[in-house]
């Protein structure tokens, strides 16, 4: 099991048995108030109110012999801060990216595991190759009825406008790198198109110039289908797509063409899908409450032929040379000299501005 509960806009669901669908699940009894979660996920996903003083995006509070407060708020400049508050132990914690330039929207993560006294906090944001990422000792377990609370809508709570979603896992959920491709999507090896399902370890692909590379990892993760993992369609024919395919809006795709050369001066751009909505080409993709996506690892973070078009691989970085990022990462528990070292982007990674303007001039 692993997601629990996620509240969006019209959207309020707190389930034992997970929000996937299940042929058969698990029998459930009520859950008892003094029932405790010893470890953990809160994800909030939330844009960030233009003001200039501290805004509330989330509030809860529960008075009683064993009180429990917990609150996000906005500050200026551009960042946040977490407070969560049970019986007596108190976490405060502010997180400010505003050296990061002009943000829209904020992914931050709190992940507990009360019996290895370790937990940590991330915040997130698209233009960021890496998590700001704080370690928290000790934390303790949460109230499961509390939290069932937090999922639940009344009086008892407040959530701004400006929150995207929130939701729960009954695990530790990574944060940094995330694949972003549907398990079903074709993908070029020597023997033909095969399904990313089916491409294992020690496999071959097809990368952009042709050759034959290796794969060294394939990863998968399912994740709340809103906000920044909201899945959308790419249609075809557009980019040189045989068929429609769904990816998360950090997949980003290898353009190239008379457009590109003349605005950038080069042969071929990145460019995240979600910079590419509001035309024809790509749209938003129908889900349920969660998505599982996945995606290859390969040497040098090559882009790869996926059914006729060029979408890259997973693009780690330098992951390796950072021990903490490392054990919160999808990569967690894997031997740091089995992970490649990507440095930068085989080609620049256009911006949403930049991606707005491409996208204008093909469509002309």
């Amino acid at each position: 099991m692993s997601w629990i509960a996620v509240s969006a806009p019209g959207i309020d669901k707190f389930s034992p048995d997970g929000l996937t669908p299940r042929q058969r699940p698990a029998e459930q009894g009520n859950i008892a108030e003094e029932d405790l979660m010893v470890r953990g996920t809160l994800v909030f996903e939330t844009r960030l109110p233009n003001a200039n003083r501290p805004r509330f995006l989330l509030q809860y509070e529960r008075q009683g012999t064993w009180p429990f407060h917990l609150s996000l708020q906005a500050i200026p400049g551009g960042g946040l801060i977490l407070i969560v508050n049970q019986g007596g132990s108190v976490l405060h914690q502010v997180l400010n990216v505003a050296d990061s330039g002009r943000l829209e929207t904020l992914r931050l993560s709190y992940a507990w595991d009360a019996p290895a006294r370790a937990g940590w906090i991330a915040l997130e944001h698209e233009e960021r190759e890496f998590p700001l990422l704080v370690q928290i000792d000790s934390p303790p377990p949460l109230r499961t009825d509390d939290l069932k609370a937090l999922f639940t809508e009344g009086g008892h709570r407040f959530v701004s406008q400006d929150m995207v979603y929130f939701a729960l896992s009954n695990r530790i959920e990574p944060v940094g790198p995330m694949p972003s491709l549907l398990p079903d999507t074709p993908i070029a090896t020597p023997a033909g198109y095969r399904e990313l399902r089916e491409i294992q370890r020690g496999d071959t692909v097809i990368s952009a110039n042709g050759d034959a590379v290796p794969v060294l990892h394939k990863v998968s993760r399912t994740v709340p289908a809103f906000g920044s993992t909201a899945p959308l369609t790419i249609r075809r024919p557009y980019f040189g797509l045989r068929q429609n395919i769904v990816v998360a809006p950090s997949q980003r795709l290898l353009l190239s063409g008379t457009e590109v050369e003349y605005l950038f001066g080069r042969e071929a751009v990145l460019v995240s899908a979600r910079h590419l909505v509001g035309g024809h080409s790509v749209m938003p993709a129908r889900a349920g409450l969660t998505i599982t996506y996945s995606q290859l690892l390969l040497p040098s973070g090559e882009a790869i032929v996926t059914a006729g078009t060029l979408a890259e691989s997973l693009y780690i970085g330098r992951l390796h040379r950072r021990p903490l990022h490392l054990a919160a990462s999808i990569f967690a528990g894997c031997e740091r000299s089995r992970l490649p070292d990507h440095g930068r982007p085989s080609h620049i990674v256009l911006r949403s501005f930049d991606a707005r303007i491409l996208a204008e001039a093909r469509a002309a």
